[in-house]
């Protein structure tokens, strides 16, 4: 799609203070505008809005996909395997808990990728993932 721009996602959170840190202090995005009911982040050059609503953070449920129970509800950022190793390293060394551990899924398959998933503190799953080729990522057949 020509002239790509960043996408812009709304999601609840409990509360400003734990998710300005967790934004912040482990996924190291800076914050946009805010007030005391929302707050901005550039997430990785997306626009990444968490609405304080704690009712709308229902616990999230699961399909089975390439032997994991992978959460339905979850969003994140496809990053170049240099970028994902080094997330997985900070992730690991500031002990973040892993929903599902650093992987590679679907090994020697065409969708082959490395991926993690993580939870912020209101219940809101990030996946973050990598191809050894972008070209691979719709791909359906070789």
């Amino acid at each position: 799609m020509p002239g790509l721009r960043p996408f812009h996602l709304a999601i609840p959170v409990r509360d400003i203070a734990s998710t300005r840190d967790f934004y912040t202090g482990i996924l190291a995005c800076t914050v946009g505008r805010s007030s005391e009911t929302w707050i901005d982040f550039d997430f990785y050059g997306h626009q990444l809005s968490a609405h304080v609503k704690p009712d709308e953070n229902a616990p999230v449920k699961t399909n089975p996909v390439d032997g994991e129970n992978i959460p339905v509800r979850h969003f994140g950022i496809v990053l170049d395997f240099k970028n994902w190793e080094l997330l997985k390293h900070r992730l690991e060394r500031l002990a973040v808990d892993f929903m599902i551990k650093p992987c590679i899924r679907f090994e020697g398959e065409i969708g082959e990728q490395a991926t993690l998933f993580i939870m912020d503190p209101s219940g809101n799953v990030l996946e973050f993932k990598a191809f050894k080729s972008d070209q691979k990522l719709f791909s359906a057949a070789e």
